[in-house]
């Protein structure tokens, strides 16, 4: 097995021009599905690290990934007091970056166009500079959950690590940055050299952003030896069971739904019912996180849904911003909602309904609009079940939540009474929402904690 080689400045400055060759061929190596699955050959491979000089690497030889081991750095990062040490969850809708000891920022990981001014581009929170953010046209460094266009993603994290936000000083700055699961070699080996070569980080730490989640949770729970963190992000949703740190690769699901495709769904519903509302995505996105739950009798709000009147609690009246006077949408109080007739105050309104528990019902059964794939009670359970039998009934009182889907009203309540059905009586059931589940980086300061 390849294990990695130390690069020193020199090498990374005489060649510049054969770097940038390679990483155009690299960013493109995914589409071409026999090359990809080819074993990767690594300047880092999964539990390995590689640093710039040796020096750095025995100083920090401590520094593993997380899902072979639980990383510890002491002191917050690495080769003496003076070294800092940035943590960046790059997900493919938010990146969540800040310092280990510091506040973190949560920010859009893409940039933007805005029908006004095509022109110009916009970059991560650049967002709140457009005028007028209806019809946004987003460019996303991400693709179906893996980094592709990395022209979008180096000028996202120019801007993050430039004057704009964190003036990170790569001389003293080493970073952890998160990557999916199951990630593309040739997509790895291009993000070593970006962040080695080109931003001359000291040294890097490449790790599942589930694997910190499930660190946060042995840390603050030591007498548990087993967890199963359920990640729902952006593009797909993870089952991954850990062991003593350990994820137990034999025993993982992924479920092709996540968050996007809640949005898609949400947009396609209100356009064929009310309203043409297929380019808008960025405001259909707000109607989704401030609407819409996870039912926990689905058949009976169906009912409630059909109802007239009062009696349809269910109905809400969303107003929809016209980013002149209202700049953000908002919910209609109930009593002000006029339950027969049109509003005469010229806000433009979206009534709805079923929308509001049917879009994350896809998250429980993806079937209901064609995709042949397991909803995530069942997913879990059947995760659990591939393990030994012995590991079970620790796994199933470990259940951990994490990513954006999760902080849909509900959902946990949800997850729990479902996977409590699925298994035997004699075993207990917990599921644990972490509060600040949406900003990881906040957990993963933990990681930097010596001990």
């Amino acid at each position: 097995m390849h294990t990695g080689r130390v690069r020193r400045r020199g090498e990374a400055q005489h060649g510049r021009q054969g770097l940038l060759q390679r990483r155009r061929a690299a960013a493109s190596a995914p589409s071409r599905g026999a090359r990809a699955l080819e074993p990767a050959r690594l300047a880092v491979v999964p539990g390995r690290l590689r640093f710039p000089t040796m020096q750095r690497a025995r100083s920090f030889s401590s520094m593993v990934t997380a899902g072979e081991q639980r990383p510890e750095v002491a002191g917050g990062g690495g080769a003496g007091d003076s070294m800092a040490t940035l943590v960046l969850d790059n997900g493919a809708y938010n990146a969540k970056i800040g310092y280990s000891h510091d506040r973190v920022s949560v920010i859009p990981n893409c940039q933007f166009r805005s029908k006004t001014a095509r022109l110009k581009t916009f970059t991560a929170n650049q967002l709140d500079e457009i005028k007028d953010p209806s019809g946004l046209f987003y460019i996303l460094p991400f693709q179906k959950g893996y980094l592709v266009n990395w022209d979008v993603q180096r000028q996202v994290w120019d801007y993050l690590f430039g004057k704009e936000m964190y003036q990170v000083d790569f001389v003293d700055t080493n970073i952890i940055i998160t990557e999916p699961y199951f990630n593309f070699g040739s997509i790895q080996e291009s993000m070593n050299e970006i962040l080695f070569e080109e931003y001359q980080f000291q040294a890097v730490l490449r790790v599942n952003a589930g694997a910190l989640s499930a660190h946060r949770y042995f840390r603050d729970n030591p007498s548990e030896l087993c967890c199963i963190i359920v990640d729902s992000g952006y593009s797909f949703t993870h089952i991954v069971p850990y062991c003593r740190s350990k994820k137990k690769k034999e025993a993982i699901i992924r479920i092709n739904v996540g968050g996007k495709l809640l949005t898609n769904h949400l947009k396609e519903i209100i356009s064929y019912r009310q309203l043409h509302v297929m380019d808008e995505t960025h405001v259909i996105n707000q109607v989704k996180e401030d609407v819409c739950y996870v039912s926990q009798d689905f058949y009976k709000d169906m009912e409630i849904a059909k109802l007239k009147g009062e009696e349809n609690t269910v109905m809400i009246d969303y107003v929809l911003p016209d980013f002149s006077t209202i700049k953000k949408g908002f919910c209609k109080p109930r009593e002000e909602m006029i339950l027969s007739g049109k509003y005469k105050t010229g806000e433009q309104i979206l009534r709805l309904t079923n929308e509001r528990f049917a879009v994350p019902e896809i998250l429980f059964h993806p079937s209901d609009i064609g995709i042949q794939e397991m909803g995530i009670p069942e997913a879990i359970v059947y995760s659990i079940q591939n393990l030994p039998e012995e590991m079970q009934p620790h796994f199933f009182k470990n259940i951990v939540l994490t990513g954006g889907n999760t902080l849909i009203p509900g959902f946990r309540d949800r997850v729990y009474s479902e996977v409590r059905c699925l298994t035997p009586t004699d075993y207990d059931v917990s599921v644990v929402l972490p509060e600040n589940c949406q900003s990881r980086c906040g957990a993963y300061s933990l990681v930097l904690e010596p001990g």
